[in-house]
């Protein structure tokens, strides 16, 4: 039986740069499940990564979405650029006419430790992870439409509240700020119609690890294996809906017991 709880929504859905990837399964269940996409991705930071760049990976994506009947539109963008939150926004309002729900996946991880550590990185790592993100909802709250209802704000952290990251201080300082925001942002928005929520997806397999990282991880896990990105998209579908409207300022780790160990 097919899911059509997002039907006649319009989501925003970050760092989808890659087909492998939490984007890219967030914005397929979206649309499976009846909401339009504006998909955005920023390829020429993971061509500098270890795991690289998915050649024509977003392009591809739309072209799936759509050939499965999706309303998807693409847009490419580096989130260090403080216009280009707004920017997402009004594109995604001139192609679909209004937006519910801002799903700001995207990411900068670089490792850096302490004696590593530079101000220009910990400067670009704020400026993508927390400033773009923010700008974000920003952009999203002053443009929603309250009679609407359904307003919907995912975040997204990752495991530093459970578990020490010593080798990524710039990312888990960014990240841990997204943490801590979650509750505020929350109690400012509710009046409006607007949940958000905050999701620690766990180690996910996405392409990164090697096999001997991914089998130790899995080893690690009570669940026995490592978290997917259909796992996420699952949990964001569920928090998009109108069954979770009254679940707010939250952070859910979806990680099959990692962070409970």
């Amino acid at each position: 039986m097919t899911i059509s709880r997002l039907q006649g929504r319009v989501l925003i859905v970050t760092g989808a740069s890659r087909r492998i990837a939490i984007g890219a399964a967030i914005a397929r269940r979206a649309v499976a499940e009846g909401a339009a996409v504006l998909l955005h991705s920023w390829t020429a930071y993971d061509a500098g990564q270890p795991w690289g760049a998915d050649p024509h990976g977003p392009e591809s994506l739309v072209d799936e979405l759509r050939s499965s009947g999706g309303r998807v539109e693409h847009a490419s963008a580096d989130l260090a650029d403080p216009e280009a939150p707004a920017a997402l926004v009004e594109q995604a309002r001139a192609a679909f006419g209004h937006v519910d729900a801002v799903i700001a996946n995207h990411a900068r991880s670089v490792a850096q430790g302490l004696e590593d550590l530079t101000a220009a990185e910990l400067d670009l790592s704020y400026a993508v992870n927390t400033r773009a993100t923010l700008l974000l909802v920003k952009a999203f709250a002053a443009q929603h439409d309250d009679s609407r209802g359904g307003g919907r704000v995912l975040l997204f952290t990752s495991g530093q509240y459970h578990d020490a990251m010593p080798a990524e201080l710039p990312y888990i300082a960014s990240k841990a700020a997204l943490h801590e925001l979650t509750r505020s942002l929350a109690v400012h928005l509710i009046h409006r119609g607007i949940t958000v929520n905050c999701i620690n997806p766990g180690p996910n397999d996405t392409g990164y690890a090697d096999d001997e990282v991914r089998a130790a991880v899995a080893a690690l896990n009570p669940g026995g294996r490592w978290s997917t990105p259909t796992d996420t998209a699952r949990l964001v579908a569920w928090l998009l809906s109108d069954e979770a409207d009254w679940i707010t300022g939250q952070t859910v780790a979806s990680d099959g017991g990692w962070s409970a160990r």
